[in-house]
This record gives structure tokens, C-alpha cells and sequence, in this order.
């Protein structure tokens, strides 16, 4: 079996390199261990029968499937893959430093480590961020704008501003407006986003008392804000490298620029660590394109999952340099957003 396996590693890394079907002859001179050329065509066809290698049209070489390309993810990969160089680390953290220096926001961290990714790995690169969740509200204010009209401002400790026009049936008195911001100043400053759920705004409600009529749907607008900026963010990097890729024709591009969405549910059921997912296999969460694969991987806040990565190429990525290279970008966005509160990323 550990033959096989290391022919069945052989094939799909020449496969990675070239794109082309691999045949025992090639093969047998790329093998770092001595066999002859019927051995090799022998477990070639086992593997093949077993359903980790296809044999395209008449050719006599090989091509992995998509089981191949799974007991190579798991099994072969993490005993050989490429450990970065001291180079690559220093090009990694350049661009991250460079980000922080361009703006220390949790969002724009995550959003210009994702153009870094995208650069250095000629990829499409998709992440989600959920850093709002951790942020803290710190200051609601309530404007008068006109007749029964009122544009709601929530701050956020994170940097966040959103406001929102609220249209009511009747004018509020200077005394109900008042009360509501000293109210919401001192009974929701200071919670972060995620804590502001439908119970918590009900109990809320009912310690209005006697206001709760006329200012409950300023309230309901409080938990609406708040509920929006907790709500993961999605930023797509490096389009144009998608059309670089020969395996892809255009109209799969287009598929994947059209629902670059459908990767949010794909990257937030990755859980942690690396994740490997292929758009041909048989599962619920594939994606659009068939010949296609995204890599995971996740970082994290106060040791919460903040967000993840995904980079997006052809089925043939070179994964065995791609899957260190995320993990080393998901370690340093883990201990960049994590500076502020003095907690150390680890190695």
C-alpha cells in the first residue's frame, strides 16, 4: 500500500505541475525509489480500479479523480508538504505589516490580507469576517430630521457607524428623546453587538414603562443595527486570476464571480484549522464550478473564530505549498487582530 500511495502522490504532483495525463514511462523516471515500468503500469491500473486515478480518452497516461485528489489531501500531504521558507514568511509579513500601517481596523486587516493572499498565490481569494461581533457599542444618539422623522446613529468600538431613518406615527417631545438617550446610553453602551438579541430588546422594552409605546420602535431599531453590523462580512480578492487559469473556461469564471456568496456558507461550516473542498464531490456544500477547489482557513479573536480564508483555483492547486502558506496567514490575521487586547498569536 505505501507504494501505491507514493505513486498515487507521484502522479498527481506531476499531474499539478503540468496538467497533463501522467504515463508509467514518465512516471518511472520521476519516482525517487527503484521499480520497473510493469510495476508501475500494474499499480497504476489498481489504482485506477480502486478509483483514485481516470483514464481520459485513448491516452496511456493517467489523471486523478477527485477520491485521488481527497487520500492525497489527507493522508499524503500533511507527511510532505512545503514548509515555507524564511523568504516567504518575511514576503507574508511585509504585506501584513504594510496592511496594519494602511489602516488597523479589524475589517480592513482582514480585507487587505486577503489582497496580500490573493497576490502572492495568484488565486481568487474569498473571506468572511465576523469581527463586529466583537466590537462594542459605545454611543446611540437620535436626531430629529423633520415631521415624525428621526435617523437613529449607533457607534461601534471597532470603528463602526451606521444610522438609520426612522419614520414614526407622532412627533416625540424633547423630554421622550432624552429620556431614550440617556436610556440606551446607559443600558446598552458598553454590550457588544451579539449581546443585543430579541430577548435582550424585549426586556428592554418592558423597563421603558410608561414610554414603551412611543419609543419601543426606536428600540426595535437599536437591535436591527446592532444585529446588522454582528453579521459576517464577505470581501472577494483577485478575480482577474481566475481568467489566468487555462482549466477554467470563461463561463465557469463567470459562475464563480455570480455566486461568490454561496463561499460564505462553505468558508463558516469549514470549523477550524484547513479545509479542503472540491467542486466535484458528491456533498451538500459544493460549490459551482465542478473542476475546482477551495482551500479554508480560519483566524481568530480573544480565541473565537473571527473569520477565514479561501482561496479559490483549478481542482490542480498546488497544495502542498498553498496549505502552509494559509496556515501561516491565518496565525499572523489571528495575531494582528488580536494585538489590541495584548493577547499573543500562537505559533
Amino acid at each position: 500500500m505505501e507504494r501505491s500511495h507514493k505513486i498515487l502522490e507521484a502522479i498527481i504532483d506531476e499531474y499539478i505541475r503540468t496538467g497533463e495525463p501522467v504515463g508509467s514511462k514518465l512516471l518511472t523516471e520521476k519516482l525517487n525509489f527503484s521499480v520497473s515500468s510493469a510495476t508501475v503500469r500494474n499499480e497504476m491500473a489498481s489504482l485506477e480500479q480502486l478509483g483514485y486515478l481516470d483514464h481520459p480518452h485513448t491516452s496511456a497516461g493517467r489523471i486523478p479523480t477527485v477520491k485521488g485528489y481527497r487520500l492525497y489531501i489527507e493522508r499524503l500531504v500533511p507527511e510532505n508538504q512545503t514548509l515555507l521558507s524564511d523568504e516567504d514568511k518575511r514576503v507574508i509579513d511585509s504585506a501584513l505589516e504594510n496592511a496594519r500601517r494602511r489602516d488597523d481596523t479589524d475589517d480592513a486587516i482582514i480585507e487587505s490580507a486577503s489582497r496580500a493572499l490573493a497576490e502572492l498565490t495568484k488565486c481568487a481569494v474569498v473571506s468572511t469576517s465576523n469581527t463586529g461581533r466583537f466590537s462594542v457599542i459605545t454611543k446611540v444618539e437620535v436626531i430629529p430630521t423633520g415631521k415624525r422623522m428621526y435617523v437613529l446613529l449607533l457607534i461601534t468600538s471597532g470603528g463602526g457607524i451606521k444610522n438609520r431613518v426612522c419614520r414614526l406615527s407622532f412627533d416625540l417631545t424633547h423630554e421622550q428623546l432624552d429620556f431614550f438617550t440617556g436610556f440606551v446610553n446607559e443600558n446598552i453602551a458598553g454590550l457588544n453587538l451579539e449581546s443585543v438579541s430579541e430577548e435582550f430588546i424585549e426586556r428592554m422594552g418592558e423597563a421603558l414603562g410608561s414610554y414603551m409605546i412611543s419609543l419601543s420602535p426606536l428600540l426595535k431599531v437599536v437591535a436591527d443595527l446592532s444585529g446588522e453590523m454582528a453579521e459576517s462580512r464577505v470581501n472577494f480578492e483577485g478575480e482577474s486570476n481566475l481568467i489566468a487559469f487555462e482549466d477554467f473556461q470563461k463561463n465557469e469564471v463567470l459562475s464563480i464571480l455570480q455566486n461568490r456568496n454561496a463561499f460564505t456558507e462553505l468558508l463558516d461550516n469549514a470549523f477550524s484549522g484547513i479545509n479542503v473542498l472540491f467542486g466535484d464531490e458528491e456533498r451538500g456544500d459544493t460549490f459551482t464550478v465542478s473542476n475546482s477547489g477551495l482551500i479554508a482557513g480560519s483566524f481568530l479573536k480573544h480565541g473565537k473564530t473571527a473569520g477565514s480564508f479561501g482561496v479559490i483555483g483549478p481542482m490542480r492547486l498546488d497544495y502542498k505549498k498553498l496549505i502552509p502558506f494559509i496556515e501561516y496567514f491565518a496565525v499572523r490575521v489571528t495575531g494582528l487582530l488580536s494585538e489590541e487586547s495584548g493577547e499573543k498569536e500562537e505559533d
